[in-house]
């Protein structure tokens, strides 16, 4: 069986496809090549080289035209891509237009064609990214607002705390999923930029038409021009690595969530099933959590793979020797991680099966106990704070002691029941009753989210 070399076990579990295209070599290449191409058209436009000479070079600017393991083996000894690619590209045009090939490249560096390149590779990254959380927010929206009035255990510190809602819970995970995505919006200005600068970031081999050139260029790969070249000042890569890390980091919260809620001694949130999914190789009953550990695994490999590019920002003068060749496929594996991420996130999120009468029930494992806060709250302004705190310390005591319900125990005990009725003690161990702003904070979340999508 012919096989393509590489590692791709993995890949449909950890990343997606459509990502791992635009960090493909064909990717890397054609962004590349779609600078040099560019190159020429603006170059002509200001009148440095030729009409005539970008057509041959547009023609040859196809990734496919050239052979990716020639260009690895180059690579190994050149020392970055663009010098055998741009080797490769004037015999490619040569062949066919020898007066041509003497305008490729003109005016630029190695790094211009990288950087550039990989701006481009960005561009269409931060694209999908953005489409995905775009998707995932309505999905994360449409659910809370379904749950919004479910209870369930609050946990702190992974001990039962006061009531919340499923909906609560989930627009939480909303909230994140939308602050991530103006941060996005936030940066885009500073990353989508042009990279020109030539041998040393003067262009000096262009002359006085080298801003009429850069600004040419800029357009035509529809960048913006910045204030100056960037070689060496890696802010932009950095702050867009790390977004991509707070991305990860509240996928991965929501795995965790998940996963914990998908627990055994819990049951009360699961991802969806499907024939195969979640399985055991020896236990036919498991049903784990395939989806989250994707998310929990990015979100414990991005940080490692974000400290790399924080590492490699303090280059050296106008062009870097080694701390930049270490961003090459780190921060691109940020971008791919994220992007399996938010596909296992949409599945996740757009199956939740939930076992409402399962929360309920775990919401009584304490026997009223969740709900003390509830009861001391208002006991305390009949008899005072340090009284009711203490008095209903002693009755959750004495119903852990005696295996009964708080409701029972707080019935028996005359201090309360001279200051609440029965109605009202069955009122205050209502967790329906007990679940304070938890549709506000729903309700805001959804609105959040709704006016950055609009």
């Amino acid at each position: 069986m012919n096989q393509r070399p590489g590692n791709q076990l993995f890949d449909a579990y950890f990343t997606a496809r459509d990502m791992r295209e635009v960090f493909s070599d064909q990717g890397r290449v054609q962004a590349m090549l779609d600078f040099e191409a560019a190159l020429a058209r603006a170059e002509a436009r200001v009148g440095l080289i030729p009409q005539s000479a970008v057509a041959p070079i547009e023609s040859a600017c196809q990734a496919g035209h050239f052979d990716f393991a020639a260009l690895g083996e180059a690579i190994a000894i050149a020392g970055n891509s663009a010098i055998p690619l741009v080797k490769a590209l004037g015999k490619q045009i040569a062949a066919n237009d020898a007066e041509a090939e003497r305008y490729v490249h003109l005016g630029a560096t190695s790094q211009d064609v990288m950087d550039s390149g990989l701006v481009l590779q960005l561009r269409r990254a931060l694209e999908l990214i953005d489409s995905d959380l775009a998707q995932l927010g309505q999905t994360l929206a449409n659910q809370a607002e379904r749950y919004v009035a479910t209870p369930l255990a609050g946990r702190t510190w992974l001990q039962h705390a006061t009531p919340v809602t499923l909906g609560m819970k989930i627009a939480g995970w909303l909230g994140a999923v939308t602050r991530s995505r103006q941060r996005l919006q936030e940066l885009k200005p500073r990353l989508l930029v042009l990279q020109f600068g030539g041998a040393s970031g003067t262009l000096a081999a262009l002359g006085d038409k080298a801003m009429p050139i850069a600004q040419a260029l800029a357009e035509e790969l529809q960048l913006s021009l910045p204030d100056q070249p960037w070689h060496t000042q890696r802010d932009r890569l950095v702050e867009f690595g790390s977004v991509l890390g707070l991305i990860a980091g509240s996928l991965g919260k929501l795995g965790r969530d998940i996963s914990l809620l998908m627990q055994t001694e819990a049951g009360e949130v699961f991802e969806p099933s499907a024939p195969g999914k979640g399985g055991s190789s020896t236990m036919p009953h498991k049903r784990n959590p395939v989806g989250a550990a994707v998310l929990i695994g990015a979100a414990t490999r991005v940080p490692g793979l974000l400290s790399t590019l924080f590492s490699a920002m303090p280059q050296e003068h106008e062009r870097s020797l080694g701390l930049w060749h270490a961003e090459w496929e780190t921060l691109p594996e940020i971008c791919c991680l994220v992007s399996g991420s938010l596909k296992q996130a949409l599945l996740v999120a757009g199956g939740l099966e939930v076992d409402a009468e399962r929360m309920a029930r775990n919401l009584d494992l304490t026997q009223g106990l969740v709900l003390a806060e509830a009861v001391s709250i208002v006991l305390a302004q009949r008899v005072g704070r340090d009284t009711a705190h203490h008095l209903l310390e002693q009755c959750c005591k004495r119903a852990v002691a005696e295996q009964r319900h708080l409701r029972a125990v707080l019935g028996d005990e005359p201090q309360v029941t001279a200051e609440l009725s029965a109605q009202e003690l069955d009122h205050l161990l209502d967790p329906a009753h007990y679940l304070g702003q938890a549709r506000t904070w729903v309700e805001r979340a959804v609105a959040e989210h709704s006016a950055l999508t609009a």
